[in-house]
This record gives structure tokens, sequence and C-alpha cells, in this order.
């Protein structure tokens, strides 16, 4: 099975970015398998109904989002309609939505997505450890689904690490998001679980993490808002993470750093090109 991850989407330009350049993925690479990080697609903060369709309809097969989900309160009520929408699978009992979401994918494998979000510098959460453990124990690789794909949304990358050890073996992929910035660690671990600490964003590099860059740097200096963050309106980079699953373990092959822009040294997955 050939999956794609793609990093947190920031604004229209990332929005933008992704409506040009998915579709010609997907063609490119044969995907079988897409899922995208939505939760600051809506002007930077948070996602929209209309916003996440737009993102399927480009290929997305799956949206998964992090702390900033409830950003545009409409979510509250149409996640609840979006079955291809997640929010943290570890919120507390009662929370909108849903965390996992089990998808077919255009390979006719049965695929189980779960979004996770950390607690190390983040809001108190449920224990995204415990959270995971007892999904797995209900919906085993290889038994009751083809793959499993997780997106971790952490701000540590100790706490991205341990999870991934946590469950290697257990799942096809885990994926970092959150600090919009991709890392240089992608690996597959020893039980054959494909990691990144984290993807980087879909968005302008141009910036402080997406946003206009004079508003961060001027709260930097001087510790004294002066407007609101806006997201960055220069030409968006891709990034993400692409995997080759074995179809009949459900555990990584072979994984590749995908990064499309000016502002990125450009990286894609080799061995999907012919």
């Amino acid at each position: 099975m050939r999956f794609l991850f793609l990093g947190d989407v920031v604004g229209k330009a990332g929005r933008q970015a992704i409506f040009e350049e998915l579709p010609k993925f997907r063609e490119k690479y044969k995907l079988d398998l897409v899922v995208i990080n939505g939760e600051n697609a809506a002007g930077g903060f948070g996602i929209t109904e209309k916003i996440h369709e737009e993102l399927l309809d480009a290929g997305a097969d799956v949206v998964t989002t992090g702390n900033h989900v409830w950003d545009q309160r409409e979510i509250l009520v149409s996640i609840e309609r979006q079955e291809r929408l997640l929010r943290p699978l570890n919120f507390p009992e009662g929370t909108p939505g849903r965390g996992a979401q089990i998808v077919e994918a255009r390979n006719g494998a049965s695929v189980l997505v779960m979004n996770l979000m950390g607690r190390v510098f983040m809001n108190e959460m449920n224990c995204p450890f415990e959270a995971v453990d007892r999904e797995l124990a209900a919906c085993r690789l290889g038994e009751a689904v083809d793959a499993i794909i997780i997106d971790m949304h952490a701000e540590a990358t100790s706490e991205k690490q341990a999870m991934g050890h946590f469950v290697d073996g257990r799942v096809s992929c885990i994926v970092g998001t959150h600090t919009h910035t991709p890392t240089a660690d992608d690996r597959i671990l020893p039980n054959g679980t494909a990691y990144m600490s984290d993807a980087g964003m879909c968005g302008d590099y141009d910036s402080v993490l997406g946003m206009d860059k004079t508003e961060p740097v001027n709260r930097f200096v001087s510790r004294i808002p002066s407007g609101r963050f806006e997201p960055a309106l220069g030409e968006a980079s891709i990034s993400g993470l692409a995997v080759e699953i074995d179809d009949k373990t459900g555990l990584a092959l072979r994984q590749n750093p995908l990064r499309l822009g000016r502002s990125l040294r450009s990286a894609e997955p080799h061995f999907w090109v012919e």
C-alpha cells in the first residue's frame, strides 16, 4: 500500500498548495491512502466543514486535527456528521466527534486512522498511551484491519518518540505533527513501524510557523501584542512522509520525506518514481 501523510495545513496558502498539488501526487505516485492534518487550515486557526470537504475533494482520505480543532466553533456540531474528520482520541469522554476511524484505501485495504494528542507543554488531556492501547486491543493490525496510521499531535519530541516505541510493531506508521517544522529522523523502528517526529507544515515557510512574521517577532522582542497573528500568504511548501506498507504484514517496508516548494530542500519518495 502506498501511503502519504501531509503535515499541518496553514491558512489559504497551505490550502491552495494542497488543492494544486495533491491531485498530481495521487496520480504520479498511485497513492492508496492520504491523511492530512488540517487543524490550522481556516485562517491559521481551526478548520471548517467546508474546508474539510474541500480537502477531501482534493484527494485526502482522512483529515486529522489537534489542539486547535475547536477554534472554529461551528466544528463542534459539524464534526459529528463528518466521519473522516478526526479530533484527538484522548479527549474526555463525551467530546463531540471521533478520534479513530476505519476507512477503505483505494487498493481495497481496511485502514484504521487514529489522532492522538500529547500532554507535555500542551493542554491537559487524558493519557494518550492508555487511549491508544485500548484502541489497538480492540482493533489489531493484521486481524481487524490491514494497516494502522497514527497522527501524534504533540510538542515534545521525547513524547512522540516514546509513543513511537510504545506502538512499534503494532501499527504501520506514526507521524508527529504540531511544531510545523519537518524533522530529519524519518525511519522504520525495530519492529516495523514507520516513524517521523514531525511531518512539518503545508504553508509559507517565510514566516513563523506559518504566520506572518511581523507580529510573532514583535511579541518576542517587545513582549507586547500589537495585533493578531495572521497566516503568511506567500508561496507555500508542502511537507510530509511517504510510506510503503507491506500488504501481508501491515508493517512498513520503506519511507521517505516528501518536500516540495522553494523554501525547503526538495525531497520525494524516490522508490515510487519510475
